[in-house]
């Protein structure tokens, strides 16, 4: 009899958390309520912060692909380019930002950053021997296939740290301003947002000429580029390890993010 019980109590709570969960996986069935953005870049953008209970509560109007390609709660850590690797990163905070400022709406995350990528593997065939992945042909197909539920509202991009060396940093304008052309022609959006985050700041680990001349690049990508924005990180700490940022500054990166998003759309209102 006690065994019996057991069992149908045991029955009771997967039936629940079952329900729990299919209540909270809603993907909206009109792609116009359904805002879709693009996470690229390399590890700052796949976030490798700390995990703390907040990240890890559900929130039913962020959702993100997973990577077998289904929609599950945005949750802490999303990306998986390094298992055992990712944690916080920018992009939850950004979407609870879009979020609580469009209400109604669904944000759908798209996590292609792979950590250590140089922009050399963001492009068609382009492949990152440490991962063993395509980057860019990845993020296409990802990106594809998020876009049949959702419409595609902007990429987050950060990345340049691999390219911070004397024959990398001379290309790296040209490579940067073609893979966003590159992105608006494959996924037919010739007004996508693009949006370049800064590198860290960390006076542990002082810029050489190629770091400088990257973030040149990053910084007066809205003058050379329609429909782009770059976010500073300034004031922002690292994680103890002199690369990547700790889980409050990836935070607030993402609420500049997003800051950043809302000035792309009131510059071009005008």
């Amino acid at each position: 009899m006690m065994i019996n019980r057991t069992l149908i109590l045991l029955i009771v709570c997967f039936s629940s958390l079952a329900a729990a969960g299919a209540e909270e996986i809603k993907v909206p069935t009109d792609p116009s309520n359904f805002h879709l953005f693009l996470l690229a870049g390399q590890s700052n953008m796949a976030g490798r912060g700390k995990v703390e209970a907040s990240d890890r509560e559900i929130d039913s109007h962020l959702l993100t692909l997973d990577r077998k390609g289904n929609w599950v709660p945005a949750v802490d850590p999303i990306h998986f380019d390094k298992p055992g690797m990712a944690g916080v990163g920018l992009g939850t905070t950004f979407a609870r930002e879009y979020a609580a400022t469009y209400p109604g709406v669904v944000v759908g995350l798209i996590p292609c950053a792979v950590g250590g990528s140089p922009i050399s593997s963001w492009e068609p065939g382009g492949y990152h021997a440490s991962t063993k992945t395509h980057p860019y042909d990845a993020a296409l197909k990802r990106t594809r296939i998020a876009m049949k539920n959702g419409s595609l509202k902007g990429v987050l991009w950060h990345q340049g740290e691999s390219d911070c060396k004397p024959e990398l940093s001379a290309m790296y304008e040209e490579n940067l301003d073609q893979l966003i052309s590159r992105l608006r022609s494959e996924l037919a959006t010739s007004d996508l947002l693009f949006i370049a985050g800064q590198m860290g700041q960390f006076k542990e680990r002082p810029w050489n000429a190629d770091k400088k001349r990257v973030n040149t690049v990053h910084v007066s990508l809205p003058d050379r580029v329609n429909f782009t924005g770059f976010v500073h990180s300034d004031e922002l700490s690292h994680k103890g390890d002199k690369v990547h940022f700790d889980s409050k500054s990836y935070r607030e990166l993402g609420r500049r993010y997003f800051t950043v998003y809302e000035s792309i759309l009131d510059r071009d209102r005008k």
